[in-house]
């Protein structure tokens, strides 16, 4: 296999992927693997013949009510089924960057739940306890990511639906402001609410997907206010106000808390009651009479045609929402505006809410045994966020009980970079796989240590890999894979804040790129690759087994 190969191999090795875990309900439509390896072939040989594509090799899924080209879309629900003549706008441009979509993925009927439960075809198991629901809307593209078979993936928020499954799944969930990321092509569940979020294993991955799929600001706001050089002020709830939660979980919320303040963050008392009040208006209120506009009408014409695909708890929900009087909608929204403005009060002298994402994790029978009552608890946090049109990360903070526990941080809008840095100081820190210049003792390893990095082992990648030396200043090799045809090469693995990693990565100049690397353990780490058209003119020094070696020579 030659080096121009690797996003071939890395389809195959999903594929691959896919059939090990054996979790068909994860899919509404999977790509046929002949067709994808065409457009792997295709990425590879445009990166050959010099074609920048920073986001070549990565995979991703897309969420059933968001359009794929050449797919069908079904919002889960086989009888709405339409052929997109293109691409979702977000779609189109992580293709546009190099990225190739895997299939569509399975989700809450119309984007109506947050258990993962309510779809035609079949409710999908958690990643880690299959006993447990897996978190909805978003729950296909969710579990896609967290069993290895994507790199990232697409899902949508208007209640939480990009969070709940984040947290569940021990993965990263980015909800982005709205408006910053295009609606277009995707079928509304509220449309004055929705947002299109990412999934990805850690906040590097997930922050590089989205810079990709943003747009610039489609609406003015006032400027947000300058901050003087100080400690991240976060803002916490009494331990009274987070309501009933699940064994085990006020003490891992009270570790990130820990966490935070250890690293640094000022942590600020905040009343919960105004998000929490807003949170029960989304789908007790008029609010949810935006989900009848949206496909109210299919729906009554489906179901006096009999169509017997529709999910009873989300009819049972849509259907309700249409003889809500409109008085009622003027009445919440009046109601809604002064609990923001109290809500922004509160936040006004911090950077961010620290919540819970929610405030447990049912188990598939528990949510079959009363599927309204564990939506609304599972709500609880995140129903909020867009009616106070606020941005959010979801990230993991650990385990309780044996199972991900995950936080999020919510802030006013257009505060997505400023909360993604203080929810890096929730994460452990991320390897970093380097073979050349950022070697210690190397010209660029002074990169690599004023981002606070520590060189944690000296290894060897697996023997599927090639190095070359590249013409750049200061000299430096060129990592590419290259299956069978590879060799082992010297490796040293270093950990850094997350907030670097971001910082090296968005600095990386050509013809380098971030990549996964398989090291001799068969474990994988991101590192330094190389786009194989830079190649041409690079010798091949594989032979020497490491760049130290060939500068030794």
């Amino acid at each position: 296999m030659s080096p121009q190969q690797h996003t071939l191999t890395r389809v195959r090795t999903a594929y691959a992927r896919i059939d090990a875990v054996n979790r068909p309900e994860l899919w509404i439509d999977l790509r046929r693997q002949p067709e994808v390896e065409a457009e792997a072939r295709s990425i590879d040989e445009r990166l050959a013949a010099g074609n920048h594509l920073p986001l070549a090799g990565r995979l991703f899924a897309v969420k059933g009510n968001i359009d794929v080209h050449g797919l069908p879309t079904t919002a889960g629900c086989p009888a709405y089924a339409y052929t997109p003549e293109s691409d979702a706008p977000v779609v189109a441009r992580l293709r546009n960057a190099g990225a190739i979509v895997l299939g569509i993925t399975n989700l809450d009927q119309f984007a109506t739940g947050l258990v993962g439960t309510r779809s035609p075809h079949g409710a999908v198991r958690n990643a880690h306890d299959p006993t447990r629901i897996s978190g909805g809307s978003s729950s296909g593209s969710a579990v896609a990511v967290a069993l290895g078979i994507v790199d990232f993936a697409l899902g949508t928020d208007t209640a939480g639906s990009g969070r709940v499954p984040a947290a569940f799944n021990g993965i990263v969930g980015l909800k982005p402001t709205r408006g910053l990321v295009p609606t277009t092509g995707v079928v509304p569940a509220c449309a004055s609410l929705d947002c299109v979020t990412v999934f990805a294993r850690t906040l590097p991955e997930a922050e590089q997907a989205l810079a990709h799929m943003a747009s610039p600001p489609s609406r003015d706001l006032p400027p947000l206010p300058q901050r003087a050089p100080s400690p991240w002020r976060v803002a916490v709830p009494p331990r009274d106000q987070l309501g009933e939660l699940d064994e085990g979980w006020a003490e891992a919320y009270e570790a990130a808390v820990h966490q935070l303040a250890s690293a640094g963050a000022e942590i600020r008392p905040l009343d919960l009651t105004p998000f929490t009040e807003a949170a029960a208006m989304l789908y007790q209120g008029a609010f949810v009479a935006e989900r009848y506009t949206a496909v109210g009408s299919f729906i009554d014409k489906a179901i006096t045609d009999g169509v017997d695909s529709l999910d009873p708890t989300v009819v049972g929900i849509i259907t309700r929402a249409r003889d809500i009087p409109a008085h009622q909608l003027f009445t919440d929204q009046a109601h809604l505006a002064d609990l923001r403005t109290r809500a922004l009060t509160e936040l006004a002298d911090a950077d961010a809410l620290l919540l819970p994402t929610t405030p447990g994790h049912p188990t598939l029978a528990e949510v079959a045994a009363d599927p309204l009552g564990s939506n609304a608890r599972l709500g609880r946090f995140t129903n909020s966020t867009n009616l106070f049109d606020q941005a959010a990360v979801a990230v993991p903070a650990g385990e309780a009980n044996g199972l991900p526990f995950g936080v999020m941080l919510i802030g006013p809008a257009f505060t997505d970079a400023r909360l993604a840095r203080i929810a890096a100081l929730l994460q452990p820190e991320p390897q970093l796989a380097v073979v050349g210049a950022h070697l210690s003792d190397q010209p660029l390893n002074p990169q690599l240590l004023s981002l606070g990095a520590h060189l944690e082992r000296t290894t060897t990648t697996a023997p599927v890999y090639r190095l070359h030396a590249l013409r750049t200043t200061p000299p430096k090799p060129g990592l590419v894979h290259a299956g069978e045809d590879g060799a082992s090469i010297e490796t040293e693995v270093w950990r850094l804040p997350a907030e670097g990693l971001g910082r090296l990565l968005a600095a990386l100049p050509r013809p380098m790129t971030l990549g996964t690397i398989e090291l001799s353990d068969g474990t994988h780490v991101p590192g330094f690759l190389c786009e194989p058209d830079a190649l041409a003119d690079a010798e091949d020094i594989t032979r020497y087994g490491s760049w130290r070696s060939y500068l030794n020579r």
